[in-house]
Parts: structure tokens; sequence; C-alpha cells
């Protein structure tokens, strides 16, 4: 071969190579836009909590934003006239597909279904929360997780 052919070959090659690169970059770069879009507009479900505080009526409170706080601070979600409870008691948070409950060190600690939260703790739909004496019952929207054993009882 001569050397015109093969400096041709070895241009046309390096253009394949590089137009294949380009091309994949591309696709990457619009996978990860797509992504991005789908996670800025994804919304957390929503969440209902029936507050009880000692003789009071029941309130009823629902939220959209991912990020709840309970606690006797009026800046609060929900504030707690209550004075068992601290000024920031505990947080509710929506990530990884499902809602968690997590005690901000109360002074007299937050409980789940009777049950001291230690850690951040995921909670369902019928959930009863427990900050001082002030008693909240969870309800998720229906497009949020249920729990298994939820499932089981929708399903008899």
């Amino acid at each position: 071969m001569s050397a015109p052919i093969v400096l041709a070959l070895r241009l046309i090659t390096a253009l394949a190579l590089y137009g294949f690169l380009g091309w994949a970059l591309y696709v990457l770069w619009r996978d990860i836009q797509k992504q991005g879009f789908a996670l800025a507009n994804r919304r957390a479900p929503s969440i209902s909590l029936t507050i009880r505080q000692g003789k009071t009526a029941s309130a009823l409170k629902h939220f959209t934003q991912p990020e709840v706080t309970l606690g006797r601070d009026p800046r609060c979600d929900v504030p707690l006239n209550d004075d068992t409870a601290s000024t920031r008691h505990a947080h509710l948070t929506y990530h990884h597909g499902q809602w968690w409950l997590e005690d901000l060190a109360s002074t007299n600690g937050t409980m789940l279904n009777e049950t001291m939260v230690n850690m951040p703790t995921v909670i369902t739909s019928g959930d009863e929360i427990q900050c001082g004496a002030a008693h909240l019952i969870v309800t998720l929207s229906p497009d949020a997780p249920v729990s298994p054993t939820q499932k089981l009882e929708r399903k008899e």
C-alpha cells in the first residue's frame, strides 16, 4: 500500500473514533439531563397529621413538602402547645421513597407506636407519634409506599 492510502485510512479511523466518543458523551449528557429533570419534578407524597393535645379538639394538618418539623417553637411546621415537648422535638423527612421520623435530641424523647425512637425510623400510615403529651396520627397519601402488613390487610 502506498503512503497516501495508509494516511487516509488512519484519518478515517481517527474521525470514526472521535465521532463515536462524541456520540457516547452526548448520549450520557442527555441521560443525565433527563434524570435531573425527573428528580427535580419528583414530589414527596402528602402526609397528614391528626394532632391531639390534652383535652383540646383534634386538629388535622396536611403537608406536601418533604420536611416537617414538630416542636414547641411557633416556627415549627407543627407547633405543639405542650410544656413536655422540646422546642424542636422531632423531624419528619421524605427520602429514599419513604417518610422517616427522627428525634431531634428532645428532652423527653419521641415515641413511635409506644416505642422510643433512637434513630431515624420509617413511618407508615396509621402510626402514632408521641411528642411529650401530644399524640399525632400519621396518614400518608395513597401514592405513598405502604408497609408489607398494610398490603396484606388491604387484600383481605
